[in-house]
C-alpha cells in the first residue's frame, strides 16, 4: 500500500470512528463536552506513554480515556450538588487537568518526548509514517488498524444499544420508567467517546478532533429528521469530508486534519445558509397564500 493511500484511509477512518458516536453527543447537546474531554486526556496520554513508550499501545489508549471520563463523572457530580449550573464545572475540571499535560510536556517529564504543536492540532501525515509490514509488504499504517478497531468498536456499540441511547438521548425520564439504567448506559457511551478521541489523538490533537466529531453530524442535523437518515447523512459528509480535505492539504502541502476541519466547517456554512434561505422561502410562501375562511 502506497504511503498517499494509506493515509487518505487513515483519515477516512478516523473520520467515521469519530463522526459516528458524534451523532448522539450532537443530539444530547454535549458537543463541548468532547472539547473537555480531549483537552482532560492529555496527562494521561503523557503518563500512559511514560510507562508504555508507545502512543499506539491499547493500554495507554483506555488509561487516557479513563482520564477523560473523569470529566464527565465529575462535571455530573458537581451539576447534582445544585452550586454550579450550565457548563460551569467542565470550566473547572478540564483546564486543571489539561494544564498539568502541558506542563509534562513542556518540562519533558520522565523523558517523554511529545511535540505541544501535535499534542493541541495533532499529525495525520505523521502518525501514518510507521508502516505495517508483513512478510516484507507494507499493508498500511499501522496507525490505521488502531482506528479500524475504534471505528468497529463505536459501529458495534452504537448497534447493539441503539435503542437504548436513541431513548435516553430523547427523553430520560421515559427511559427511567422502562427500567433502563440512564446512569450506566450514559456512562458507557461518555467512555466510548472518550475512548474514540483518546485513539485519535495522534491524528487530529485535542483541539481539532471536536471537529471531526461534532461538525459533520452538526452538519446533518440540519438536513433530516429522523435519526436513522442523520447517521446516514453523518457518515457521508464523514468520508466526503475526509477525502476533500486531505487531497486539499495534500496539493496546499498543509496540515491534513486542518484541511478537514476546514473543509467541514465550509461545508456546515453552506449547508446552514441553505437551510436558511429555504426557510425563509417558505414563510414567504405561507404569507402569499391567502386562506379561505370557511362556509
Amino acid at each position: 500500500m502506497s504511503f498517499v493511500a494509506g493515509t487518505t484511509l487513515l483519515a477516512v477512518v478516523t473520520a467515521l470512528a469519530c463522526a459516528l458516536p458524534g451523532t448522539f453527543v450532537v443530539l444530547r447537546k454535549n458537543s463541548m463536552l468532547v472539547d473537555a474531554i480531549s483537552h482532560a486526556v492529555l496527562p494521561g496520554i503523557v503518563v500512559g506513554y511514560f510507562f508504555t513508550h508507545n502512543l499506539d499501545s491499547p493500554l495507554l489508549i483506555a488509561g487516557a480515556a479513563l482520564a477523560g471520563l473523569i470529566v464527565v463523572l465529575g462535571s455530573e457530580w458537581l451539576t447534582r450538588t445544585g452550586l454550579l449550573t450550565g457548563d460551569a464545572p467542565q470550566g473547572l475540571i478540564f483546564p486543571a487537568l489539561f494544564s498539568a499535560g502541558v506542563i509534562l510536556v513542556t518540562l519533558n517529564f520522565a523523558n517523554v518526548h511529545l511535540d505541544t504543536h501535535a499534542v493541541l492540532v495533532g499529525d495525520l501525515n505523521l502518525a501514518a509514517w510507521d508502516q505495517l509490514i508483513i512478510g516484507g509488504t507494507s499493508w498500511g499504517p499501522s496507525y490505521l488498524y488502531v482506528m479500524l478497531s475504534v471505528l468497529v468498536l463505536n459501529v458495534s456499540f452504537l448497534a447493539m444499544f441503539y435503542s437504548k441511547l436513541k431513548v435516553t438521548t430523547f427523553d430520560g425520564q421515559f427511559a427511567t420508567s422502562l427500567g433502563i439504567r440512564t446512569g450506566l448506559v450514559n456512562t458507557a457511551f461518555m467512555f466510548l467517546v472518550s475512548l474514540t478521541v483518546t485513539a485519535a489523538f495522534n491524528a487530529a490533537g485535542a483541539i481539532l478532533v471536536i471537529a471531526l466529531m461534532i461538525v459533520p453530524p452538526a452538519t446533518a442535523y440540519l438536513l433530516s429528521r429522523s435519526l436513522p437518515v442523520m447517521i446516514a447523512l453523518t457518515a457521508l459528509i464523514a468520508i466526503t469530508g475526509a477525502l476533500a480535505g486531505f487531497w486539499i492539504a495534500y496539493v496546499l502541502n498543509a496540515a491534513t486534519s486542518a484541511g478537514m476541519a476546514v473543509f467541514y466547517g465550509l461545508v456546515f456554512v453552506l449547508v446552514l445558509a441553505l437551510t436558511r434561505l429555504a426557510q425563509r422561502a417558505r414563510q414567504r410562501q405561507r404569507r402569499r397564500t391567502p386562506t379561505v375562511a370557511p362556509a
